[in-house]
């Protein structure tokens, strides 16, 4: 009962805060749909004061899981998304709705979980084969189940394991529909195991109830892109503002802003290369 009261109550709060076309913020202002790894970690909180410095302009986020924020872009409320997985970016932009991207920082999924470890995990960096171990043992995972980059990525790490976890038997693999956020103090509260960014368990984790277990392993790359939305398709794009920001982003103000974030005294995030066109 306490695990769907929790579920209820911060699905309503996501409700809450959704946006419509109606919604959208009146004036010059740049409105960016990113996906809530993101906003969890705190990066926004960092960069948004600094560009508005730079250039003016502010910036209305819309947490999203990253299929939603990319959907929210095409019903014409946004003008700039990031995301996290590539695959959906894909289909974004082959349907036309995408103008300029830039994959313009990165970090390392992780695999959390309880400090008794009942999957025995600890200190793989082979994420397929832990999750293997994590099915076999029937061990509680929490997913975060809501078509995201964290979700699509989890979803290729079970495909490398060979596992369907929806088709094991029992209740041991449950989708919360929430953000990384939430996502990831709900598997402290379960004694769980989740994958989440590193940055967000960095900003959200509790280290007394969960630990990082896996990590190090190449396929635990997450990289993130930002996109314009495409102003020929959409005329609500607010062309000027949403060029400014990706310019700031990929220059060397933004990427040394990106690397200058720390949760913990930890870098949380990687700038990319500077583009070379």
């Amino acid at each position: 009962m306490k695990f769907l009261a929790y579920l209820t109550a911060a699905a309503c709060a996501l409700a809450a805060g959704s946006a419509s076309a109606q919604d959208r913020p009146a004036g010059d202002l740049l409105v960016l749909a990113a996906t809530t790894s993101v906003e969890d970690s705190g990066l926004f909180d960092y960069l948004i004061p600094r560009f508005r410095a730079a250039s003016g302009i502010d910036i209305h986020v819309v947490p999203r899981a990253s299929s939603t924020a990319l959907t929210t872009a095409e019903h014409g409320t946004i003008d700039v998304v990031i995301v996290n997985d590539p695959e959906a970016l894909d289909r974004f932009v082959a349907a036309g709705d995408g103008a300029r991207r830039h994959r313009f920082m990165s970090n390392q999924f992780i695999i959390v979980g309880p400090p008794s470890d009942p999957a025995g995990i600890r200190g793989s960096t082979d994420a397929p084969a832990a999750l293997r171990e994590i099915a076999r043992k029937r061990a509680t995972f929490v997913s975060r189940g809501d078509n995201s980059g964290t979700y699509s990525a989890e979803q290729h790490l079970w495909h490398a394991a060979g596992v369907n976890p929806k088709a094991r038997s029992g209740s041991w693999y449950r989708e919360t529909g929430l953000g990384m956020g939430l996502t990831v103090q709900m598997a402290g509260r379960l004694g769980a195991y989740a994958l989440t960014d590193r940055a967000t368990w960095a900003k959200s984790g509790d280290r007394v109830r969960t630990q990082v277990l896996v990590q190090g392993d190449p396929r635990l790359f997450n990289p993130y892109e930002v996109i314009l939305v495409d102003a020929k398709r959409h005329p609500h794009v607010n062309l000027a503002a949403a060029n400014a920001f990706i310019d700031w982003l990929i220059s060397e103000a933004g990427r040394r802003a990106i690397a200058d974030y720390k949760l913990n005294g930890e870098q949380a995030f990687t700038p990319a290369p500077p583009p070379t066109n």
